[in-house]
């Protein structure tokens, strides 16, 4: 199946919903966004809608909206993280994210990191792409080649077209086969958007904090389930005293520990789920010491703290 021809993603007339319909819909499936309108009291051309198969989660995203925007307070609100695989199948729509600026076409394909801030742009204009919710940490913690957020796939690229090819399999593949798919389109778009060198270069540290901050993020995701990862290791890397990266940390509301701890619980949730749906024999200690905690009574502690769930409840919903 071609995926830009599909047609359950390409309609020939699409409806007009009421935008507050089309918003509630965005959020469920996506987490929080903020659509605007060209014009007050505007209907919405085109829908929201989630999409689930193969064990993997899509949103399909059509509108005629000016622009969607997700902002720090929307990100703050959102419990989970994602990277969102987005293919563009109908129309154009300008993407704001990580300092880059981008158009997509019919067929490009871009990665977003639903922790950053974003602007869609569609200035009236219909739309519509297909997002595939890619599990953040799983991405990023077990990389073994750096990869790069908000860069733009043309359309004809080879692995663009690898990209959309496996896409269109997942959505047309049975239960029995998702395991594999799903670690192969993991792996494939690492590749796909894999960097120069195997490695993301950092900016030279600044003096400001949001941008210190910056290069601390891109550590801890590197570096999540590593034993040395702390306030100590990451103020040494960016060339601060531990006391200058605590303030820094302080000015979010936040604590370093506790912004390692969180991520490290995500992936571990997120590997409980993997193990829940693959009918995996791993233990819920072999997750907790595989993803840096060495004290189960604490990460069970954490977990149900962040979650309301015990990890072992999860296994066995």
């Amino acid at each position: 199946m071609e995926l830009l021809q599909s047609q359950d993603l390409v309609q020939r007339i699409w409806s007009v919903v009421p935008y507050e319909q089309w918003a509630d819909d965005l959020h469920t499936i996506c987490g929080n966004f903020n659509p605007v309108t060209v014009g007050k009291g505007d209907g919405v051309i085109g829908a929201a809608r989630g999409i689930d198969v193969g064990g993997m989660s899509f949103a399909h995203v059509s509108n005629n909206l000016d622009r969607v925007h997700r902002s720090m307070d929307d990100i703050r609100r959102d419990a989970k993280e994602h990277l969102f695989l987005i293919v563009q199948v109908e129309g154009s729509c300008g993407v704001e994210h990580y300092g880059r600026q981008s158009i997509l076409d019919v067929g490009d394909c871009i990665l977003v990191d639903s922790t950053k801030p974003t602007t869609f742009h569609f200035g009236g204009l219909f739309s519509n792409h297909l997002s595939m919710h890619l599990p953040r940490q799983i991405m990023y913690s077990e990389a073994k080649v750096g990869f790069d957020v908000a860069r733009k796939l043309d359309g004809h690229d080879p692995m663009a077209v690898m990209l959309r090819a496996l896409i269109a399999k997942i959505m047309t593949s049975d239960e029995d086969g998702s395991p594999h798919l799903r670690e192969l389109m993991f792996n494939a778009t690492r590749q796909a958007f894999v960097t120069g060198g195997g490695e993301t270069a950092l900016a030279p540290v600044s003096d400001s904090a949001s941008k210190r901050l910056e290069i601390v993020d891109i550590l801890i995701d590197r570096h999540l389930t590593d034993a040395e990862l702390g306030a100590k290791w990451l103020a040494t890397q960016i060339g601060v005293s531990i006391r200058t990266l605590q303030e820094d940390f302080q000015g979010l509301g936040v604590t370093c520990t506790t912004v390692i701890r969180d991520r490290r619980l995500r992936l571990a949730r997120e590997r409980i789920e993997q193990i829940r749906e693959a009918g995996s024999k791993e233990t819920i200690a072999e997750v907790a010491y595989s993803t840096g905690f060495n004290d189960i009574s604490y990460f069970n502690r954490s977990f149900k703290e962040l979650f309301a769930c015990a990890p072992r409840d999860l296994l066995k919903q």
